[in-house]
């Protein structure tokens, strides 16, 4: 969850590297910053609640030039949002500093250990325990030989880098399921939890795994395991630029970030649909035809907005392929004990590829015996290193807390998934060759209902002051009003409910009056006259309406307060067209209502900690 940064070099400085990258993390979500820099040999600290621009404020008559330092972007996790719980934090003495992403279980154990020893310490949280154990193991001359002895009785996952002042040139990072990534410049080096943070100065990286360190000094690293066994690591090249993380004229990361998904969708295409013969071609899958045609059961694995995509996928295979399909949270699958038989397919979607519950689950799955797939956007992550193959979406990098342009690649790279699967088994060439076009035929579709903001922004003006809405979607547009009801939550802090629509009478039509808006979606697909009983139903409670539906179908005109026309697309697709409204209304209702967009409060952007 937490952002960190480090750097040893000779030929910068160290203090305006590291509130760069502090605030290329901003997006991850944070509530507190910090930065600890060693210079003339002797430690220099700072470190606020609140954003990153009252840090930079506090540091403005401050020294912070040298070559070594730390930085550290805090979502807390124990101890309220404070200076005394903000990173880094330090050993007795001040001479040892660190930063850390991730949560010690043990820590209270620790604590009372070290408390007998006579340490003393000045936070609540458990990442001052472990800096605590490092000065007990450290002899002033070899850091990552006392850092390899803390990690070795600690409990629990991280993600941290460690500075002495007795060797002031050298970092130490390490990880246990919270990532790290180290960037390799020039007689220099950068540690960071993102390459976010570091794509400006470098795009060579190495991922640490589990149980791996890495030490950096000016001109030297090396990387190990914590049992100290040399480990040789191959360096990657990073294939984003960095005006892919700018806002590019936009006021925010969301709204461009929706605004590219014509692109994004396209490029989850690219190269993978052969219209001769109807079917698409997922090369990252590693499987043969046989195998495919061997598949019994498939489980997906996600959490949030990945869930919901995942019950999108689950509509879509079920449909064309005839294969069973569960939808999992990620979160809870991995405490119960499931089952794995033969021929289970499993697929693990992330964004970002680290998200500690699906990582846990995806894992939990192959320790079954299940084929584990992985759906992810981050080339690199844990997630795809992890998985036996899979699919990338080449979303390219999203910022924005709330996912957008990955929740359509992910649908788009599902509906490929299930064409593939469905050509083998249950649909004809022509078949195949309809859902081609209709695929190809999205980006354009998408820029057309983006033309329609204006419109969607005057919606929102009229309902922004609200507090709770409705969602509702029949079949393969019930995630739908899932992801919808989610991204209102996300940044505008409103109330918000997605449901099945034909679920409205067991319980939710109890809080329809003419105070609730209600949004539904309602293209003219096979359950458009089932819908259309709900929107009566609605409308006789003089609940607001605000319907989705296909271009050319006025009838809704006359009975909704307001209609969104989306184009025709074939059934299963509509979801992929119907959620931009949605994620535009989301956004211009959050910026009427005052919120922070990119970056909205308790969240971040990859959950990296339980």
């Amino acid at each position: 969850m937490c952002g960190i940064i480090g750097y040893t070099g000779r030929s910068r400085k160290v203090g305006e590297i590291l509130l760069e990258g502090l605030k290329r993390l901003e997006y991850r979500g944070y509530d507190s910053a910090g930065i600890a820099i060693i210079r003339d040999n002797s430690m220099v600290t700072e470190k606020t609640p609140g954003k990153i621009a009252k840090l930079e404020e506090r540091l403005k008559d401050m020294d912070i030039s040298g070559s070594l330092g730390i930085a550290h972007t805090r979502w807390a996790t124990h101890g309220e949002p404070n200076r005394i719980n903000a990173h880094p934090h330090y050993d007795s003495k001040m001479r040892i500093a660190l930063v850390h992403n991730g949560i010690i279980e043990n820590y209270q154990t620790l604590k009372k250990s070290l408390l007998a020893e006579g340490h003393e310490f000045r936070s609540e949280t458990d990442t001052e325990i472990l800096v605590h154990l490092i000065e007990k193991f450290y002899n002033g001359k070899n850091l990552e030989d006392a850092v390899q002895k803390a990690l070795k009785v600690v409990e629990g996952t991280y993600g941290i880098i460690v500075i002495s002042e007795s060797e002031p040139d050298k970092l130490v990072g390490a990880r246990n399921g919270s990532p790290v990534v180290v960037g390799i410049g020039d007689d220099e080096y950068f540690i960071a939890s993102d390459v976010a943070a570091i794509l400006k100065h470098t795009k060579q990286v190495i991922y640490l795994e589990d149980q791996q360190m890495v030490v950096a000094t000016p001109g030297h690293f090396m990387t190990m395991t914590v049992e100290n066994e040399y480990v040789e690591h191959k360096i990657q090249e990073i294939d984003w630029d960095l005006d892919m993380i700018e806002k590019g004229g936009f006021e925010h990361f969301m709204l461009k970030e929706i605004f590219e998904q014509p692109e994004t969708i396209r490029n989850a295409m690219r190269g993978r649909l052969i219209n001769d013969t109807g079917k698409a071609k997922l090369g990252g899958l590693d499987l043969t035809d046989e195998q495919l045609r061997e598949i019994r059961r498939i489980v997906i694995l996600g959490c949030g907005t990945s869930w919901h995509a995942g019950l999108l996928g689950e509509y879509m295979i079920e449909e064309t392929a005839r294969i069973p399909v569960e939808v999992e949270y990620a979160s809870e699958f991995r405490y119960r004990n499931p089952i794995m038989e033969d021929g289970t397919l499993v697929f693990a979607i992330s964004q970002s590829g680290e998200t500690v519950d699906t990582l846990a689950a995806l894992r939990e799955a192959k320790s079954k015996g299940a084929q584990a797939m992985g759906i992810c956007n981050v080339v690199g992550s844990t997630i795809a290193r992890e998985s036996e193959a899979g699919i990338y979406i080449h979303a390219g990098p999203e910022i924005g807390v709330a996912s957008t342009k990955a929740f359509t690649s992910q649908i788009t790279v599902l509906s490929l998934l299930a064409l593939a699967l469905g050509r083998m088994r249950d649909i004809s060439l022509a078949e195949g060759q309809q859902m081609i076009k209709a695929l190809r035929a999205l980006p354009d579709q998408v820029t057309h209902i983006l033309e329609s903001d204006e419109k969607i922004r005057v919606i929102a003006e009229e309902y922004h002051h609200h507090n709770n809405f409705l969602y509702l979607g029949r079949g393969a547009n019930y995630p739908v009003a899932l992801e919808g009801a989610l991204k209102l939550k996300e940044i505008s802090y409103v109330h918000a409910e997605g449901y099945p629509a034909a679920e409205m009478k067991h319980g939710p039509i109890a809080l329809i009056d003419d105070n609730m808006p209600v949004v539904i979606i309602a293209p003219r697909d096979a359950a458009y006259q089932k819908i259309v009983g709900n929107i009566n139903e609605v409308k006789a409670r003089k609940g607001k309406i605000i319907a989705i539906t296909s271009e050319g179908n006025d009838e809704l005109i006359k009975m909704a307060d307001h209609v969104i026309f989306v184009p025709k697309t074939l059934d299963f697709l509509y979801p992929i067209l119907s959620v931009i409204p949605l994620q535009l209304l989301a956004y211009h209702i959050a910026v009427m209502r005052g919120c922070h967009v990119d970056q909205p409060r308790n969240l971040a952007k990859s959950v990296t900690v339980e």
